[in-house]
C-alpha cells in the first residue's frame, strides 16, 4: 500500500478552507482561550436576559470555531494515524476542552434553573431567534437535570471516563495485523481492512473464506482486550444514563433525538416478521453460485455474470453525478465542485482511516474520505457519502449553526436515497439479463447489509447493554454467545456459519457510537419510500426532499422524515420494504435461467 506522500495531491482533499495551515490551525487554538474566558465571566449573570443572550451569542461564536479546530485536526489525523505531530496537537486541544469544560457547566445549571413559563417567554422573543431550539430543549431535559455541581463534576470527568471508541479507532488502524488469504490456487495474497471486502465479493470460495476467517480470527486473538473495551464502553452508556434519570442507555439516546422507542421496535420486530424473505434470499443466492453449501461468507459473493465492472475514479464520479441529475442543476453543480475542490480524499494510504465517512464543521466546506478500490462497491459508497456531504452542505447552507447540525437519526438517509436512486436507475437501464442480475444482487446486498445486518447489530448492542444493567455477568464469552446466537436466527438453518463469526462483533466500530446502527436500517427504509416517490415522478417528490435536506434540526427527526415523504410511524412504510425487495426476488428468478420462468411468493 502507498504512503501518503505517494498519493496524488488531486486525491487528497484540500483542508485549507478550515485552516490555511498548521500555523494558522495553531493561532486560532490560542486566540479563542481569552474569549473562553470572558465567557466564564457571565456565571451567576444568566437570570438577566440582556446577559444571557450575550452569553449564547459568545458561546454559539466558540461553538463553530472549535468546531473548525477540531474537525481539522481530526481529519489530519486520520490520513495517517502515526503521525506524532498531529497527534500531540489533537491531544492539547482534547486537553485544553477538558480543561475548560467544567468551568463552563454552568450554563446549563443556570438555564435548568430558569422557570419553564421564562424558557418559554424567551424563545418566542425575536432576539433569541437562534436560540428557541436549544431554550426548548431545556425545557424537555428538566426532568433529567443534574444540579450545579454534577454538572461540574461530570465536565471534569469527561476525559476519564470515554476513550473506548479511541482505543479501538487506533487499534484497527494502526496495530491490527492480519496473515495473508489464500486462494484456491495456493496463492497468497495481502490481507486488510480496505481489500476485505474485494475478497469476499470474489467467486473463489476459498479466498472468501481464507478473508473472513483470517479477517475475524485477526479479532478474535485479541477477544478479551476487545471484550473488555467494549464492555467500558457499554458501563459508561448505563452509568450516564442513570446520573441522567434514565431508565437505560437505550431510553437517553432515543431521547436525545426524540424519537419514540415504537420506531425501533417496528423495526425489529417487521425485520424478524420477514426473516422469511431473508431466508429465499440465501437460498436463491447459493442455487445461482451453484454451491453445495452455503456459508454465511458466501452472502457478498458476487454473481457469476458476464458483467465485469471496474472503475476509474473519474469514471465513477460521472456515474453518480450524472444520476443525480434527478434533483436539479444545483444538485449536481455542488458534486462538481466537491471534486475539482478537493472535498475528497480518494486512495487508501499506509496507515489512513479505514471505511468512509463525511463530516464537516459549520463555516467550511463538508469533507469525505474515501478508501477507493474502482469496485462497484466504491462507486456506491462514493454515491453513499457524498449523500451525506450533500445533506450537510445544504443544512448548513440553509441554517444557523445553531440549527444546522441534523440529528443522527436522519444522517444515513440522505446517502442511502442516493445509493437507491443508483441502484434503481441502473437496474431500471440495465441491457441484458446479466446485467440485471449484476444489479439485483447489488440490491439485494445492500438491503441485507443496512437493513438485516444492522438491526441484528442493533439487537445484539440493545442485548447486551440490557444484559448489563439487568446486573448478568457479562463475560467474553456471555458477549460472543449474544452475537453468535443472533447469527444463528439471522442465517436460518440452512446457511452454515464460520467459527469465527462470533467474533464478528469485535470489529464493528460503530458499536462503539452506541444506538446507531439501527438508524442504518430505518434510514434505508426510509429510502425506499423516498426513492421510489422521486422516480415515480411523484409531484413535488424532489423539491419535498431538498426540504428535508435543508431542515437541520429545526423539527424532530420523525416530523422531518414525513416531509420527505417516509412516515416511520407507520407498520405500512416498513412493510412495503419487504414487498420491494420480494418483488427484487421474483425478478431475479425471471432474468435467472437457473430458475423457472414462473415467479414464486
Amino acid at each position: 500500500m502507498k504512503t501518503r506522500e505517494q498519493i496524488e495531491e488531486k486525491y487528497k482533499w484540500d483542508l485549507t478552507e478550515y485552516f490555511k495551515d498548521d500555523n494558522e490551525w495553531k493561532q486560532t487554538f490560542e486566540s479563542i482561550k481569552p474569549m473562553y474566558e470572558k465567557l466564564t465571566t457571565y456565571e451567576g449573570k444568566l437570570s438577566d436576559s440582556k446577559s444571557l443572550l450575550e452569553c449564547l451569542k459568545l458561546d454559539k461564536e466558540l461553538d463553530e470555531i472549535a468546531a473548525r479546530l477540531s474537525v481539522y485536526i481530526s481529519l489530519k489525523v486520520r490520513e495517517d494515524g502515526k503521525n506524532s505531530f498531529y497527534q500531540n496537537l489533537s491531544n492539547q486541544l482534547d486537553k485544553y476542552f477538558n480543561e475548560i469544560s467544567p468551568r463552563l457547566s454552568f450554563i446549563t445549571s443556570e438555564l435548568n434553573e430558569l422557570s419553564d413559563e421564562h424558557l418559554t417567554k424567551l424563545s418566542k422573543d425575536k432576539n433569541f431567534e437562534d436560540f428557541d431550539l436549544t431554550l426548548k430543549n431545556f425545557i424537555r431535559y428538566k426532568p433529567h437535570k443534574l444540579s450545579k455541581e454534577e454538572q461540574k463534576l461530570m465536565a471534569m470527568l469527561s476525559e476519564c471516563i470515554g476513550g473506548a471508541g479511541e482505543v479501538f479507532d487506533m487499534l484497527d488502524a494502526v496495530d491490527i495485523k492480519f496473515e495473508d488469504v489464500i486462494n484456491s490456487k495456493g496463492e497468497k495474497l495481502p490481507l486488510n481492512n480496505s481489500n476485505y471486502s474485494v475478497y469476499v465479493q470474489s467467486d473463489d470460495k476459498t479466498l472468501r473464506e481464507s478473508a473472513y476467517k483470517n479477517l475475524n480470527g485477526a479479532y478474535g486473538k485479541l477477544n478479551y482486550v476487545l471484550a473488555a473495551n467494549y464492555l467500558n464502553n457499554v458501563k459508561t452508556n448505563s452509568t450516564l444514563a442513570k446520573v441522567s434519570k434514565f431508565n437505560s442507555a437505550f431510553s437517553a439516546s432515543l431521547f436525545s433525538e426524540e424519537v419514540d422507542e415504537s420506531v425501533y421496535n417496528t423495526l425489529v420486530s417487521q425485520v424478524n416478521e420477514n426473516l422469511n424473505v431473508l431466508y429465499r434470499y440465501y437460498d436463491l443466492k447459493q442455487k445461482e453460485l451453484g454451491l453445495k453449501t452455503f456459508n454465511n461468507f458466501d452472502v457478498n459473493a458476487e454473481l457469476k455474470t458476464n458483467v465485469t465492472k471496474k472503475y476509474s475514479y473519474d469514471e465513477a464520479f460521472n456515474l453518480v453525478a450524472t444520476t443525480m441529475q434527478i434533483f436539479g442543476d444545483e444538485y449536481v453543480k455542488v458534486l462538481n465542485q466537491a471534486k475539482n475542490e478537493r472535498w475528497i480524499d480518494v486512495m487508501p494510504n499506509e496507515n489512513k482511516d479505514t471505511g468512509a465517512f463525511a463530516w464537516g464543521a459549520y463555516g467550511a466546506h463538508p469533507v469525505v474520505l474515501l478508501n477507493f478500490e474502482g469496485t462497484n462497491d466504491s462507486v456506491f459508497t462514493l454515491a453513499h457519502e457524498l449523500g451525506h456531504m450533500m445533506h450537510t452542505y445544504y443544512s448548513n447552507k440553509n441554517n444557523v449553526s445553531t440549527k444546522a447540525g441534523y440529528e443522527i437519526f436522519v444522517a444515513e438517509v440522505a446517502s442511502t436515497v442516493n445509493e437507491m436512486i443508483l441502484a434503481k436507475t441502473l437496474l431500471k437501464n440495465a441491457k441484458t439479463k446479466d446485467e440485471k442480475l449484476y444489479y439485483i444482487d447489488h440490491l439485494m446486498n445492500m438491503f441485507y447489509g443496512t437493513v438485516c445486518r444492522q438491526t441484528m447489530f442493533a439487537e445484539f448492542e440493545y442485548n447486551v447493554h440490557k444484559a448489563y444493567e439487568n446486573g448478568e455477568d457479562v463475560t467474553t464469552e456471555a458477549i460472543n454467545n449474544i452475537y453468535l446466537s443472533l447469527a444463528k436466527k439471522y442465517f436460518g438453518e440452512k446457511v452454515s456459519l464460520a467459527d469465527e463469526v462470533k467474533y464478528e462483533w469485535s470489529r464493528i466500530p460503530h458499536f462503539y457510537n452506541s444506538f446507531y446502527v439501527y438508524k442504518y436500517a430505518t434510514g434505508l427504509i426510509s429510502a425506499l419510500a423516498i426513492s421510489n416517490k422521486i422516480l415515480s415522478g411523484e409531484q413535488d417528490a424532489v423539491e419535498n426532499y431538498k426540504k428535508f435536506l435543508a431542515s437541520g434540526c429545526t423539527k424532530p427527526p420523525v416530523e422531518l422524515l414525513k416531509i420527505a415523504g417516509a412516515d416511520l410511524t407507520k407498520k405500512e412504510t416498513f412493510t412495503q420494504a419487504f414487498d420491494f425487495i420480494s418483488s427484487i426476488l421474483n425478478e431475479w428468478e425471471v432474468c435467472s435461467s437457473k430458475f423457472s420462468k414462473k415467479k414464486t411468493s
